[in-house]
């Protein structure tokens, strides 16, 4: 199975210079917990999710009407291909340690994210323990290495 057989394709970016609380209204209208930041050239520069507003804005005591995507967001960021095969995105996903994984172009445009509830929804497709596996290895606190 591909990635595109199972990503989300309506996804939600912004710009680094968008401010915190624009991004956290978009997050809450749209109820997604995860979005990417990119570049003028729409070519993925970072990933800012709920708990990096919450523990590097609020927990900091940063204005969330200055404080801006490109000051918060992680720059590291995890990607794959929509032809790339589900066992590598999914082993991406695993030793990384990340619930999303944004999927891009050859170009470095987002055209779609993979979520952990996209590996629950195809878990028959995908095979339940593999799935399993992944979702045990992303979520195991004693190897915590990003929120992406």
């Amino acid at each position: 199975m591909k990635v595109k057989d199972c990503m989300c394709q309506d996804v939600c970016c912004v710009k680094p210079d968008t401010k915190v609380n624009e991004i956290a209204k978009l997050m809450s209208e749209n109820h997604i917990g995860c979005i990417p930041v990119c570049d003028n050239n729409n070519c993925i520069c970072g990933i800012l999710t709920d708990r990096d507003i919450l523990l590097r804005t609020v927990a900091c005591n940063k204005d969330i009407n200055t404080t801006t995507a490109s000051d918060i967001m992680s720059t590291n960021v995890c990607t794959c291909k929509e032809d790339e095969d589900m066992t590598n995105a999914e082993s991406k996903m695993a030793n990384n340690q990340i619930r999303r994984l944004p999927v891009c172009d050859e170009q470095n445009h987002v055209i779609g994210i993979l979520t952990l509830g996209d590996l629950a929804q195809n878990d028959i497709g995908l095979g339940r323990t593999e799935v399993c596996d992944t979702i045990s290895n992303i979520c195991d606190c004693n190897n915590h290495k990003n929120d992406q």
